[in-house]
């Protein structure tokens, strides 16, 4: 499930209220965040909608040999900061999986993201 992260992949959290034409993924990423469908064609399915984008980048790097684990771990970490400033989403930017003195560790960069109804931005 973690292994299908990549740039460019946005998960938004469930129960976020949405356009009726956006479609987010059957299967949850993390504790209630799921990736969208098709990020790509998401500035067209949303007239009506804004789908900010947060300046400065966010990061999470975890070491460890269970690539699973760690990938996991990150991405609950990423998910704790998006959550502190109240955004509703975030796009992934980089995955890297690379070793420091024999240990693993992978790190996730990313953007968070906020969807919402109209142009006047609002985190509630």
């Amino acid at each position: 499930m973690t292994d299908t992260l990549i740039a460019g992949s946005v998960l938004i959290e469930e129960g976020t209220r949405l356009p009726n034409s956006v479609l987010l993924d059957s299967e949850s990423y993390s504790s209630g965040w799921a990736a969208l469908q098709n990020p790509c064609s998401l500035d067209k399915e949303i007239k009506g909608w804004t789908f900010f984008f947060m300046a400065g980048e966010i990061k999470s790097t975890v070491f460890g040999f269970d690539r699973q684990k760690t990938l996991g771990t990150a991405l609950k970490r990423l998910i704790t900061s998006v959550k502190l400033t109240k955004c509703n989403s975030f796009e992934i930017t980089q995955v890297i999986s690379k070793s420091f003195l024999k240990v693993p560790y992978v790190s996730i960069t990313a953007h968070r993201r906020h969807l919402q109804q109209g142009l006047v931005f609002s985190r509630t």
